[in-house]
């Protein structure tokens, strides 16, 4: 099924039944399901997202946390936004990644996105993988979100390849190890 249009009506009734909102068949594993696609297909798959946020008939609660608009708000909370092109300028890409990672790590993400109470029918949805790399990896946030939502499942929006085993960003990285989360189609 390599119809982008078709996999996305699939995805769309796929997440709409008990068995994934409970996370049933999983073998007791975390409920986290990973839609990849080409990233050439950016803008569809933006697209289809608007669609889910604002369509009020559909039998799940979607919660949208894209990472890149996460990363911004951190920065801006820290004040430090209109300084990142001058440090990267003067300084570096990389010594620009290292500062960033000390106040925009995991945890700092995960506590933007935690919420109570966690409802039967939500789903969390991760986007903007591919807008913050290099700043954050899917795989290692996806390390520190599971302790904070055990109970709804997470679907991760991603940019470029799973195998069940590792993922690759843009199909062009290298593979990241990570093998708690599930193909969903």
């Amino acid at each position: 099924m390599n119809n982008l249009k078709e996999r996305l009506d699939n995805l769309r009734k796929t997440i709409q039944e008990p068995e994934f909102l409970e996370g049933k068949g999983l073998s007791n594993e975390v409920n986290i399901r990973i839609f990849c696609y080409d990233p050439a297909d950016e803008m569809t798959i933006r697209h289809f997202i608007e669609q889910i946020m604002t369509n009020k008939s559909l039998e799940f609660h979607p919660i949208e946390y894209n990472l890149y608009k996460i990363f911004i708000s951190i920065c801006e909370d820290k004040r430090i936004l209109n300084a990142i092109p001058p440090v990267e300028n003067k300084r570096g890409a990389q010594f620009l990644k290292e500062q960033l990672n000390r106040v925009a790590n995991n945890m700092t993400f995960v506590n933007k996105m935690k919420y109570e109470p966690h409802e039967s029918g939500d789903v969390l949805m991760i986007t903007g993988v591919g807008e913050v790399f290099p700043f954050i990896r899917v795989h290692d946030l996806l390390n520190a979100m599971q302790p904070e939502f055990p109970d709804i499942p997470i679907l991760v929006f991603y940019p470029g390849s799973f195998d069940g085993r590792s993922m690759q960003l843009f199909n062009r990285l290298g593979k990241d190890s990570y093998y708690r989360a599930f193909s969903i189609i």
